[in-house]
């Protein structure tokens, strides 16, 4: 099955804790069915300190649910579901089921 939401996408969160934030998809695990969004989710992790490191504590982004992510129109910037379909020159490729707009090429 074709992938929705890819790396570099535009996203909202709309569910959770987040909700209503946006970001960009930094990384996708498609595996376990979540992506990183930039400035979403964010968590304290706490570091040893290390001959190498003072340890401390981290801030830094955890992995988000794909279902609760949707990606912006890119007309409005307003949440849209995701189609696909073939252009004239034979290419598949994911639109905006909002607006009609093309997402990528």
């Amino acid at each position: 099955m074709a992938a929705k939401l890819k790396k570099g996408d535009k996203v909202v969160v709309i569910a959770g804790k987040d909700k209503g934030k946006r970001g960009e998809i930094t990384s996708v695990i498609p595996k376990q069915g979540r992506a990183v969004v930039s400035g979403v989710n964010l968590i304290k992790k706490h570091n040893r300190p290390t001959q190498a490191s003072a340890g401390g504590i981290e801030t830094k982004e955890a992995a988000i649910q794909l279902s609760n992510l949707m990606i912006e129109d890119p007309k409005d910037g307003a949440p849209t579901r995701v189609g696909f379909k073939v252009l004239e020159d034979g290419r598949k490729v994911r639109f905006a089921k909002k607006s009609g707009e093309v997402i990528d090429g």
